[in-house]
């Protein structure tokens, strides 16, 4: 057998929240790495100002946009994902939270072992490196926030989030005070809202500025602008991947890269796609037929209110303050975009009741008719995000979906990706309280209820907080990683990412990612002098 020559001991596909964390806890043991991220490396200046400006904001490569906001849309649901070196830390809110003790005792969870005490190290970690502290400002619409939850007997419930951003003096730039002055400098918080399209001001505390920039200081390789094709195990062990280059006019063949080991890290969307496509087409054939299943949304719903009114400004502050929990298992949080940012309002429309036994689109024709003013006042986006608030509504209930590919009606020859149900308890597509917040907070703020458009209209959820598809299991019967992240049936193949998650949350899941990558990563061995990758240890009965 010849001898394979490897460009690198571990090749990262991604640079989000699992990725960023692989990187740079590889190359502190020792391991030679290169991170592939199919998005543009960004500095603060280079985001938009507005999200009206697509080609920055959208991540579209078709109409040649090459943006940060990734919209996928499928049978069952719309999703919002990140896209850049830097993954969803980009376009995300900074919120960090630790999931609420009920969800670390689903069994999904739980039939692995104690992962709220597994994950707490790990949980203190993934804060200390993003700065993560409570957030100090309350906007007005935070104040008619706290104002609902008292109304509604859940007043204890009420919380500032914790957050990753820097609030020294506004716009004063300072010495990194987070990384033992290792890192970049930070600039303090201006509170303009704009979190969501991108941090002009250095502020917020995104993965280029922690894991990923001590990472490089170690010599890991960022590879930008570039997507894995495909991933073939080698015979002499190992792996190459084939790579191609994302350019202003199609996508260029790139050299392939062999590496000893692979960290799959590209989130749901371009994770579980990406592992489906191998298994299908005989690549790494012995993947779990697990794999795409236990697909979850995180239970989530996007609604909220505009403001009739022309003298308001509720864009102050940062994109998520505070939240609280109208009942045991949902949380709401108040979110915002900043002065001008409205092109997210071309999603919202009236608010729509569900319920049997009227199809959605049937409810919406007749909300439509019965407030034609409220209807018409929503279609214009002048002054959106300066007179509205946003309400992400996350549930930990039991429910999910699964992935899978379908040949396309038109085109037999090509296939597209879609869901499936997978739960009796079906991904909600419409959830009572989140309407009843809603309308709260249009009466608070003197406006007309919101709903998204792909929810009313076409019977779609909505998350921003796509999680699973690559169970844990206790083999591959069950799962298609164990419980340290390690891919069944394949050496030296970790995934790292958003879709080991097996549960719905009910919180943000950035801190969750975090502390779950870093357990994973915690348990890969140092790097040998003598047997560089093939260390690392087989698979064992969790």
């Amino acid at each position: 057998m010849t001898q394979t020559t490897f460009d690198y001991d571990y090749v990262v596909i991604g640079s989000g929240f699992g990725g960023s964390v692989a990187a740079l806890r590889l190359a502190e043991k020792g391991y030679s790495v290169a991170v592939i991220e199919r998005g543009k490396r960004w500095q603060s200046n280079d985001f938009p100002v507005t999200n009206w400006n697509l080609q920055k904001y959208l991540w579209a490569p078709k109409l040649r946009c090459f943006g940060i906001q990734a919209l996928t849309f499928l049978r069952d649901t719309m999703i919002l994902h990140g896209c850049g070196v830097g993954g969803g830390s980009l376009v995300y809110a900074s919120t960090h939270l630790v999931p609420p003790e009920e969800v670390f005792e689903d069994p999904s969870w739980r039939k692995l072992g104690d992962w709220k005490s597994d994950l707490a190290p790990h949980y203190a970690t993934a804060a200390r490196m993003l700065g993560v502290t409570r957030a100090p400002c309350q906007g007005e619409t935070d104040q008619m926030l706290h104002e609902i939850a008292k109304d509604m007997g859940r007043e204890s419930t009420f919380h500032a989030t914790h957050v990753a951003i820097h609030f020294g003096e506004p716009g004063q730039r300072v010495r990194d005070p987070y990384l033992d002055g290792q890192g970049p400098d930070r600039s303090g918080c201006v509170h303009c809202g704009g979190c969501m399209v991108g941090c002009r001001h250095n502020a917020k505390n995104t993965l280029d500025k922690n894991y990923l920039y001590l990472a490089e200081k170690l010599g890991v390789h960022i590879i930008p602008e570039t997507e894995v094709r495909a991933i073939h195990e080698l015979d002499s062990g190992g792996y190459q991947l084939d790579l191609a280059r994302i350019t202003k006019v199609l996508r260029k063949r790139a050299q392939p890269l062999r590496s000893r080991g692979v960290v799959a890290a590209g989130g749901v969307m371009g994770t579980v796609p990406l592992l489906m496509r191998c298994r299908m087409r005989g690549q790494l054939p012995r993947i779990s037929q697990r794999l795409g299943q236990f697909v979850r949304t995180n239970s989530e719903a996007l609604v909220g209110s505009t403001s009739r009114r022309s003298d308001v400004d509720f864009s102050k502050g940062i994109a998520i303050a505070s939240g609280f929990r109208p009942d045991d298992h949902t949380g709401i949080e108040m979110c915002r975009y900043g002065s001008g940012q409205d092109f997210m309002s071309l999603l919202c429309t009236i608010l729509v009741p569900g319920g049997p036994p009227w199809p959605r689109w049937l409810r919406f024709a007749y909300e439509s008719m019965r407030h034609p003013i409220a209807f018409l006042r929503l279609l214009s986006p002048r002054g959106w995000a300066r007179r509205s608030g946003v309400l992400l509504v996350m549930q930990s209930l039991p429910n999910h979906m699964s992935l899978k590919w379908k040949r396309r009606w038109y085109w037999p020859f090509s296939q597209k990706l879609t869901s499936r149900w997978g739960t009796a308890d079906r991904i909600p597509k419409y959830i009572p309280v989140a309407n009843e917040v809603a309308r709260r907070l249009a009466e608070k703020m003197d406006g007309d209820a919101s709903a998204s458009i792909p929810e009313v209209v076409f019977n779609l959820s909505t998350t921003a907080h796509i999680l699973g598809g690559c169970p844990m299991g206790r083999d591959a019967n069950e799962g298609v990683i164990d419980k340290y992240g390690r891919l069944f049936g394949y050496a030296n193949f970790y995934v790292a990412d958003g879709s080991a998650i097996p549960v719905n949350l009910g919180v943000n899941p950035s801190h969750t990612i975090l502390a779950l990558s870093e357990f994973f990563m915690s348990h890969v061995p140092e790097k040998s002098v003598t047997d560089d990758a093939s260390a690392a240890p087989k698979h064992d009965t969790c």
